[in-house]
């Protein structure tokens, strides 16, 4: 083993900077593929090419452990080097805790249905902590770090020190006094420097050199682009200007009148929600009012429906307590809703026997989803109008939105303005573009099974 291990750190310097190189490779990789993923611009553009984008984001993700597992190999003898260099080691422990702390979170959100949404929950935030706060440091230690380590002049020893010295380094270390790697990771006044003589006056070095200047460019390269999107994860995560009544003030939705809530809704019987949604879309949010807005029940159904909002906001409503969660690991728990059953509106209209599935239809004009006949009786699926007693604003899919809780949200429909009754199974958005048709929960407590036909 010990010669195994002694054959493998040989060359350790070259080893380090190689390390550096493609480390900083993986990590734009997955800062690039990350942002595009949750961005909600690219969310429609992708199309089917996000559900390949995130299995790219998630082969890379694991191939960060290659890198992790080969410097703890070196790490003894890259340790060693730093016993004297207190901020170098500080900023090693810094790397390393950001790396295993995105390969952990990473895979939990990967096997999210195996760890269910409170682990998905702590995976998101941590996840999400990790890349605001370590990827434009780690980005740049890399860049930085990788041009350093290649010149020649801080990772050899000068040439006029003395035999001995140059030897006793290079044996300490397993290197040749030609590529030794004494001053790998180390500052240029680390190093090993020849006596000054009249003969050989040192060039004295500029104030602000060119190196300096490309990375000083980087970093604030790196700040001005990830610095927007990281107050606005700030924003979201920890409720500056998050909140409903935020949305509510700013809703482009304008229904007359505006639903009354039931005893139970005000106050929420649930206590309030507790977490934070997240605004995701694939077209822009759009905004409805009395003259534009309808609801319809229709497809293979006895007795089709149609109301207009004057009449819909007069349906007996039911209130219920559920937790919501997004299939990308975040969750908002003890969500009081108020609303009109699923089960009661099928039964209004009257359901043919042919029908095999009821599909939703998106006031968007492009989102769709469905579920089975046998699916649709659950007890708890609910057309919403009102959120912890209030209007649902149009960002949380207002002012009519379908919940399904015991499913993961792409199947609770935004802006519902259409149920169709067909006789066939409906593939849904998310689904076309690869997401899974058993939408089921980890632990839901009635698992009806999609029935093919």
């Amino acid at each position: 083993m010990e010669h195994w291990l002694k054959k493998l750190r040989k060359g350790y310097g070259k080893k380090l900077v190689s390390l550096h190189f493609w480390n900083a490779w993986i990590v734009v990789i997955l800062a690039v593929t990350g942002l595009m993923l949750v961005g909600g611009f690219w969310r429609e553009i992708l199309g089917i090419g996000r559900v390949w984008l995130k299995w790219l984001h998630i082969i890379v993700g694991l191939a960060m452990l290659v890198p992790v597992v080969y410097y703890l190999i070196l790490a003894s003898k890259h340790w060693k080097q730093l016993r004297n260099k207190p901020w170098q080691k500080v900023n090693t422990i810094i790397v390393l805790v950001l790396l295993v702390g995105w390969l952990i979170s990473g895979i939990v959100l990967w096997q999210f249905k195996l760890a269910g949404p409170k682990w998905s929950n702590a995976a998101l935030l941590t996840h999400d902590l990790l890349t605001w706060l370590g990827l434009p440091y780690i980005i740049y230690h890399s860049i930085t770090r990788t041009k350093w380590l290649k010149d020649s002049t801080r990772r050899t020893v000068s040439a006029t020190t003395s035999t001995k010295d140059i030897h006793g380094t290079a044996d300490s270390l397993g290197t040749s006094g030609e590529n030794t790697a004494a001053a790998i990771s180390t500052p240029s006044s680390d190093r090993i420097n020849a006596t000054k003589s009249p003969d050989h006056p040192q060039k004295p070095e500029p104030v602000y050199t060119r190196r300096a200047f490309i990375r000083s460019a980087v970093g604030v390269g790196l700040a001005v682009t990830l610095g927007p999107t990281f107050v606005s994860w700030v924003g979201r995560n920890l409720s500056i200007d998050n909140s409903i009544d935020s949305m509510l003030e700013n809703d482009p939705n304008r229904m007359s009148p505006l639903p009354q809530p039931a005893a139970a809704s005000s106050p929420p019987i649930g206590g309030g929600a507790e977490g934070h949604f997240r605004v995701y879309t694939v077209t822009p949010i759009p905004s409805f009012s009395n003259e534009n807005w309808s609801f319809r029940i229709d497809g293979l159904v006895e007795r089709a429906q149609v109301w207009n909002w004057e009449q819909f906001v007069k349906l007996a409503r039911t209130v219920q307590v559920s937790d919501f969660h997004c299939v990308t690991g975040w969750s908002v728990y003890k969500n009081t809703w108020e609303g009109i059953p699923l089960k009661h509106l099928l039964t209004q209209a009257g359901v043919k026997p042919g029908a095999h599935s009821v599909k939703f239809h998106s006031g968007d004009g492009v989102y769709t989803d469905a579920i089975t006949m046998d699916q649709a009786q659950m007890e708890d699926i609910m057309v919403a109008v009102m959120h912890d007693g209030k209007p649902i604003p149009a960002d949380l899919g207002g002012p009519v939105r379908l919940v399904i809780p015991q499913m993961y949200a792409y199947k609770s429909v935004k802006w519902l303005n259409r149920i169709e009754l067909i006789d066939s199974e409906h593939i849904g958005y998310w689904e076309e573009r690869g997401y899974d048709k058993d939408a089921w929960l980890t632990g839901a407590a009635q698992r009806i099974p999609n029935i093919s036909s």
